[in-house]
C-alpha cells in the first residue's frame, strides 16, 4: 500500500509539472485568432510603412491596449509618432513611380510620419522587459496585397493575449509591450523607441522579439540568441510544450544555420548591449509573399507558440 501510495504520490507530482506547464497559460485563443486574421486582412493593405492601411492597424492596435487595460507609454498616449526621410533613390525603388526618371538624383526626399504602438504593465521594480512585434509589412505591390498574416502581424497580434494574461498575473517588471513600425524598412521604429528610452541600457534588462510565429508545418519554433546571451537558457530548456523548441540561428560560425542576431528589430537593443531572446520560424514558401495569408497560417501550432513564449516571458520576470 505504502508503495502504491508513493507512486500515485510521484505521478501526480509529475502530473502537476508538466501538466501546470502547458495548463498554466490561459487566454482567449479565439480572440487571438480574431486579432490575427483582422490585422492580416485585406482592409489594412498590406500595412507598408507611412500608408493607410498602416496609420489603420496603429489604431486598432491603440484600441486593443486600451481595452485590455494597458497604460499608455509616459502618459503621452499609445502611439509613438516619429518622423523618417526617404532619399529620392530609396522611395522610387520601394515605392516605384511609373515613368520616373531614369537619373534618380532629380527625384526629392520625402519625409513621412511612422508609429510605433506602445503599451505598459507597471511592475514591482523599475526594471523593465520590453516586448515586441512588427505592425507593418509590405504594403501593395503591382496590385497584390501583402497580408503579412505570419510576417508579423502574429507578432503584433500575440502582444494582446501576452497583456491579456500578465493583467490577471501580475509581473514583476515592467512590461512595455510595443508594436514596432518600420521593421522592413530598416527597423527604424525600434531604433526611435530605444533611442528615446530613458536609461535604455540600465533600465531594459530583457527584449523578447516575435518575428513570425505562426507557420511551420513542422511544429518547430526557434529562440535564437543564447549564443551572445546563454545566461538566458535555463528560463527555456524545462517550458513543456506540443511544439518543438529549438535553440540556434545566432552563431555566426555555424554555417549550416542562417545568423539571425541581425534580421529584425532585436538586433537595435542588441546593439545597445541589451540582452534579447528572438522567437520565429525558419523562412517559409509564403515568405515575403502575397500568399503569406491567415489561410495559410498553423492555427493550432500559432495558439501553442503564444503559450510557449508567455510561459518563457513569465520565468524571465521571476528570475531576472
Amino acid at each position: 500500500m505504502k508503495t502504491r501510495i508513493l507512486l500515485a504520490s510521484a505521478l501526480l507530482s509529475f502530473c502537476f509539472y508538466s501538466c501546470s506547464q502547458t495548463e498554466k497559460v490561459s487566454f482567449n485563443e479565439t480572440q487571438l485568432l480574431n486579432d490575427l486574421k483582422e490585422l492580416s486582412s485585406d482592409a489594412y493593405e498590406g500595412r507598408g510603412f507611412s500608408k493607410p492601411g498602416n496609420y489603420k492597424a496603429q489604431e486598432f492596435i491603440a484600441k486593443r491596449f486600451k481595452e485590455l487595460g494597458l497604460e499608455p507609454y509616459e502618459g503621452s498616449g499609445y502611439i509613438q509618432k516619429f518622423e523618417h526621410t526617404f532619399s529620392g533613390r530609396w522611395r522610387q525603388r520601394m515605392f516605384p513611380v511609373k515613368n520616373a526618371e531614369k537619373d534618380l538624383s532629380n527625384v526629392p526626399d520625402t519625409t513621412v510620419v511612422g508609429g510605433n504602438v506602445v503599451g505598459m504593465i507597471k511592475g514591482k521594480t523599475d526594471k523593465s522587459i520590453v516586448i515586441t512585434g512588427h505592425l507593418d509589412h509590405l504594403g501593395i505591390r503591382n496590385g497584390k496585397i501583402y497580408n503579412g498574416a505570419d510576417d508579423d502581424a502574429s507578432g503584433t497580434a500575440a502582444l494582446f493575449a501576452i497583456a491579456e494574461y500578465f493583467k490577471n498575473n501580475a509581473p514583476k517588471h515592467n512590461l512595455i509591450l510595443v508594436a514596432v513600425d518600420a521593421e522592413e524598412i530598416g527597423s527604424h521604429g525600434a531604433e526611435y523607441f530605444a533611442a528615446n528610452y530613458k536609461n535604455a541600457k540600465e533600465n531594459i534588462v530583457l527584449n523578447v522579439n516575435m518575428d513570425m510565429i505562426a507557420h511551420n508545418d513542422s511544429l518547430r519554433l526557434y529562440a535564437s540568441g543564447l549564443y551572445h546571451y546563454p545566461q538566458l537558457k535555463t528560463q527555456l530548456v524545462d517550458i513543456k510544450s506540443p511544439i518543438t523548441l529549438l535553440f540556434g540561428h545566432d552563431d555566426p560560425n555555424n554555417k549550416e544555420l542562417d545568423d539571425w542576431t541581425y534580421a529584425s528589430d532585436h538586433r537595435i537593443f542588441h546593439k545597445r548591449k541589451i540582452p534579447f531572446i528572438y522567437f520565429g520560424v525558419e523562412d517559409h514558401k509564403d515568405y515575403h509573399k502575397d500568399t503569406d495569408t491567415f489561410e495559410n497560417i498553423n492555427q493550432e501550432f500559432y495558439v501553442d507558440a503564444v503559450k510557449l513564449i508567455i510561459q518563457a516571458i513569465e520565468n524571465y520576470d521571476q528570475s531576472l
